[in-house]
């Protein structure tokens, strides 16, 4: 089912492509609510499910050898920078120093790591709800393992980068759709990035919903178009209003919907 799903959705969404247009969270607000089938969401972990803690900026900069080369990718990269991206095609040598970096950045994000206020009971209401939850992270599955034991929650499937194509790629949201037996578009993807969980939700075709905790991102409305969210909150408390005024919340059923 997943090869057929991926091939269906590169063909639409390939890099030329602009990402499939959605209602925004505006439009669908003056919507009768109950009227969209909501079967599973799945989360980003690093500052949506737990607390934000690692330097990006500084790993990106040891990363990519010092403040020239991080402005540059910046540059190249419309604002942001997409580190795995940058170091693909590096030589093995530069690829398993720049690994090295982000390996130790992350460790001491491991350390430091906090739930996110929140999270535990947004899960508790989704499980009395027979929602089904997944993950998506571009952090390692070390990471994940630890997230599950020390905080006891669980979510499956759970993929980390070691799934290739990682996020903005719609690959492992199709998977896990794939594994639900659930199409896309009764599914929501929640996450902090624009870039990295937005895009990757569009382009699987499910609703997406983007936590901005600071503000960082403006007003819901100046978002570019073609990444605007359909659901824009500044902390996942407000995904419970969200969710309920929005969507049917009916378990999941048993046969495939694909």
């Amino acid at each position: 089912m997943l090869p057929r799903l991926l091939l269906a959705h590169r063909l639409l969404a390939g890099a030329a492509a602009p990402l499939p247009r959605r209602r925004t969270a505006a439009a669908m607000s003056a919507a009768a609510p109950g009227t969209r089938l909501l079967r599973g969401v799945v989360f980003d972990m690093d500052g949506t499910l737990t607390v934000p803690v690692i330097d990006f900026p500084a790993m990106y900069r040891e990363v990519l050898g010092g403040d020239e080369a991080y402005a540059a990718a910046r540059a190249a990269g419309g604002g942001s920078v997409d580190i795995l991206h940058c170091i693909e095609g590096w030589a093995p040598d530069e690829q398993r120093r720049a690994y090295e970096v982000i390996a130790r950045f992350e460790q001491d994000g491991l350390d430091r790591l906090q739930i996110m206020p929140g999270a535990s009971e947004l899960c508790g209401f989704l499980d009395a709800k027979q929602i089904r939850r997944g993950l998506i992270t571009r952090n390692v599955k070390t990471a994940v393992d630890l997230f599950h034991q020390r905080f006891g929650m669980m979510f499956s499937p759970a993929l980390s980068r070691e799934f290739r194509p990682y996020k903005p790629d719609p690959a492992p949201l199709l998977h896990i759709c794939s594994t639900w037996n659930i199409p896309p578009n009764e599914v929501v993807m929640v996450g902090d990035s624009l870039k990295d969980d937005i895009i990757c939700g569009k382009r699987a075709g499910a609703f997406t919903c983007l936590l901005d905790e600071t503000g960082r991102y403006g007003p819901h409305d100046s978002l570019p178009e073609d990444v605007r969210p359909d659901f824009k909150v500044s902390s996942l408390s407000e995904v419970f209003s969200v969710l309920e005024e929005h969507f049917d919340l009916a378990p999941v059923v048993s046969e495939s919907r694909i």
